[in-house]
């Protein structure tokens, strides 16, 4: 029976992994997030996408998280996974990966390009485990928002309902802030 289970558990492994690598996944998360060995993950990236992975390190900075468009992005991403973290019984990993799938549906469903990559996402989280990132409610809509841990939480507005001068400005698939004042766009 021990068998079964390692090839059954082997099989999950991979099933997350392909997964991962259609949805745009750099081979560190692959590694990180499964126990296959390096090599069947290089062979798995490439027979999955048709390409060698992208190489260079991941993003390790806070900061892209707390620019206008992306905190949004990540704001919504962030506030899906904490409810399905809530209400599932999946592996943190899955979270991960359902979260962003429904991040991706939400981006389609309102014509925009989705900002935040799967591999960003996952980062995400691993900020927010690690404490270098929380969420904050905004004073005036009471959405949720990804900002740094120490943030003056009473006093806080979010870029929808403060958005910077210049908003709106930017390239085709972003925010439209017409009609939008931040109502409780990211409430819990």
């Amino acid at each position: 029976m021990a068998r079964n289970k390692s090839i059954l558990t082997e099989a999950k492994q991979i099933e997350r992994a392909v997964t991962l690598i259609n949805l745009g996944a750099r081979l560190q998360v692959l590694e990180s997030e499964t126990d296959l060995s390096y090599e069947r993950l290089l062979r798995l990236y490439k027979e999955v996408s048709g390409k060698s992975p992208s190489k260079g390190q991941l993003p390790f900075s806070t900061d892209w998280f707390m620019t206008w468009q992306p905190n949004i992005h990540s704001s919504l991403f962030l506030n899906i996974h904490e409810y399905l973290n809530k209400v599932s019984v999946l592996d943190e990993i899955d979270v991960v990966i359902k979260a962003y799938q429904l991040y991706l549906e939400q981006m389609q469903a309102q014509g925009l390009e989705p900002l935040l990559s799967v591999t960003r996402a996952w980062r995400l989280v691993k900020f927010v485990d690690n404490g270098m990132l929380t969420m904050t409610a905004c004073s005036k809509c009471g959405g949720h928002y990804v900002t740094h841990p120490h943030e003056i939480a009473r006093h806080y507005v979010c870029g929808l309902c403060n958005p910077p001068a210049r908003a709106g400005k930017g390239k085709a698939g972003g925010l439209q802030l017409a009609g939008c004042h931040g109502e409780g766009e990211l409430a819990h």
